[in-house]
């Protein structure tokens, strides 16, 4: 084995899928499930505490799952577009052109917006990059889930 090999050996293949999600709203219930679902079918996805290990660096880890999956799930959830690190993520799939599947989970694509800069402590600059990427997934069809009339398990 040539040390290249042994460098990607060691280091592993990139994500299949990458999970962003609101870990306050959606850890214990549906990202969990996708999670173990995506591992059933032999894909090798991204979900942060189940990923990272101790001692990873957090940006550069998820960074480079992100530029490396196939595919991003966006789990949006009611307090999603109050976390900079979830909207960064976003951003990060939108701007590397991956393909992205959204499920709106407990909330409708018209109630996502980016409003306030103060809140996420971010620049006016990220603020414009967070909108934008909000605005792109909300153009895209994705899964609904209430979680009021829907089993998880369905």
């Amino acid at each position: 084995m040539g040390l290249h090999a042994k460098i990607w050996h060691n280091v592993g293949p990139a994500c299949d899928v990458f999970i962003n999600h609101r870990t306050v709203d959606t850890r214990r219930t549906v990202v969990r499930l996708l999670y173990d679902h995506l591992i059933q079918q032999r894909c090798k996805p991204f979900l942060d505490a189940e990923t990272m290990k101790p001692g990873d660096r957090l940006l550069d880890t998820i960074d480079k799952a992100i530029r490396g999956c196939k595919l991003g799930v966006a789990v949006f959830s009611p307090r999603y577009c109050d976390s900079y690190f979830c909207l960064r993520e976003l951003s990060l799939l939108v701007e590397s052109k991956k393909r992205i599947l959204p499920i709106f989970y407990d909330v409708k694509p018209s109630q996502l917006r980016v409003e306030d800069s103060a809140i996420l402590s971010c620049s006016q600059k990220d603020l414009k990059r967070f909108n934008l990427a909000i605005e792109e997934a909300k153009s895209i069809v994705g899964l609904p889930f209430d979680s009021s009339k829907e089993k998880l398990s369905d």
